[in-house]
């Protein structure tokens, strides 16, 4: 197993294929020894393909060197959460009832990412039907934080599979989706990044809905330089799902490197900073004079409504969409759901359609008056969660660990997390950088200028090494 080689981000090793210095298969034997060695304790994958994969391996391999390569990233291994559709594999959307479930159809995003020459190694657990953000899974079994070799904590949800493979460095990347957070907090509690797409930048089409009005697919990388290598493979319009129609392309790339000199970063409120531990705390404020020695500067921001107000409205779409998607299920008490899971989709049995119809007409004024409160500023800086990873026992199910980012799927902004430090406990903590819908490229831009400054992101888990 090349340890070095499975410590390289994505666009290192895409170099080194062009260099011709490795080849496809040593990444993807490397990726699945990996596996092999560590997923018996981590519980990542759902399934791996490893014949599969290593088929396509050698077939890329030849590829490159008979002058065929499709791009750079051709021969390069991904792993899907398991929302995303593969025809004829399964997808079970992390649900004991859909253990059999076998797709006709391969979801656009994976086509793209094939079609770019990407390998898929396999799928990655998720929380139940992609409800929830601690990451748990009671019938399919929750990955395991490499953060912390004694105690099972946290991996966040719902891309929970996803963060803890690419922590672990099973795999380069992997792409998970956000609907109130959960591409975003299992990358604030696995110290990877993830990056929360505004809505209709990737067509959602073959990927299990969850909230159609929320939902948005992100890759989940140890690089912001990766996160936009692979956003570019994955936007663009898709006639099968509308909202990729009314946005342009965006290139991140011209404007990746130009630093946070002269950009106007606006720190969160200090009435959102009750509650929030205080290591979150003082590694959020150490972020901020490291952006403002960097040239930045770090303004105020007086926001028409707290995060945890965006968060209800949220919530209650959320749980309305769901139970109108999956009633069917949720309200058979035969079969085996999440005793988490179950209660928080059926939520949206008491919600009329009065009550719906006005959340989501609520949602369009909120996002204007929001859009003028933001009008000077290039983005909002914010922890993404609480607290660091807690232990699974201390756990309230009732409660969500999204308080810090389901607004930005309210108001259908982009937002990017990044390590920005560790408890003293040695779990990482994150950074969230909130910019306007259809703005990644500024994310990207402010976090590639903090990864640069910093190196939390390289950091290895113990369970990992």
């Amino acid at each position: 197993m090349d340890t070095d080689l499975a410590q390289l981000p994505l666009h290192a090793l895409a170099a080194r294929l062009k260099a011709r210095s490795i080849s496809p298969v040593d990444i993807v034997d490397t990726c699945l020894a990996r596996i092999q060695k560590l997923d018996a304790r981590l519980h990542a994958f759902v399934e791996v393909f490893g014949a599969e994969a290593r088929a396509a391996a050698e077939a890329a391999d030849k590829a490159i060197r008979s002058g065929h390569a499709v791009g750079p990233l051709h021969g390069i291994p991904i792993a899907l959460k398991d929302l995303i559709e593969l025809e004829g594999r399964v997808t079970t959307g992390g649900s004991a009832v859909w253990r059999e479930r076998r797709s006709s159809r391969t979801a656009t995003l994976a086509r793209k990412l094939i079609g770019a020459g990407m390998i898929v190694i396999g799928k990655t657990h998720t929380v139940e039907f992609a409800f929830g953000g601690w990451g748990t899974n009671q019938h399919l079994g929750t990955p395991w934080n490499p953060w912390d070799d004694k105690t099972q904590r946290t991996p966040g949800g719902s891309s929970s599979g996803s963060g803890v493979a690419v922590a672990a460095r099973m795999v380069p990347c992997a792409i998970g989706t956000d609907t109130g957070g959960s591409v975003r907090v299992p990358a604030a509690w696995c110290g990877i990044t993830g990056l929360k797409t505004t809505i209709g930048r990737i067509s959602t089409y073959g990927v299990l809905p969850l909230t159609p009005t929320l939902d948005t697919p992100g890759p989940m990388t140890r690089s912001v330089e990766d996160a936009a290598v692979l956003l570019q493979v994955m936007q663009g319009a898709d006639a099968r799902d509308p909202r990729t129609l009314s946005l342009r392309d965006v290139d991140p790339m011209p404007t990746l490197r130009r630093g946070v000199n002269g950009l106007r970063l606006a720190r969160m409120p200090s009435s959102e900073r009750a509650g929030v531990d205080a290591e979150v705390l003082a590694a959020y404020d150490r972020s901020l004079e490291t952006f403002a020695g960097m040239g930045a500067q770090i303004v105020d921001l007086s926001l028409p409504r707290g995060f945890r107000d965006y968060g209800a409205s949220s919530g209650r779409i959320m749980s309305a969409e769901a139970y109108a998607l999956l009633s069917d299920i949720v309200d058979n008490d035969a079969l085996p759901l999440d005793e988490a899971v179950r209660p928080r989709i059926r939520a949206g049995a008491a919600i009329s359609s009065r009550e719906y119809l006005q959340t989501l007409a609520e949602r369009e004024r909120l996002k204007a008056e929001f859009g003028e409160a933001m009008a000077q500023v290039d983005a909002v800086l914010a922890p993404v969660t609480l607290t660091p990873a807690l232990p699974l026992e201390a756990v309230d199910q009732n409660t969500t660990p999204a308080v810090f980012t389901r607004w930005g799927n309210f108001l259908d902004l982009c937002a990017l997390a990044v390590p920005n430090g560790f408890s003293g406990s040695g779990l990482p903590l994150s950074l969230q950088i909130v910019c306007r819908g259809g703005d990644e490229a500024t994310a990207l831009r402010v976090g590639w200028a903090w990864q640069h400054a910093a190196d939390w992101h390289q950091r290895v888990p113990p369970l990992a090494q």
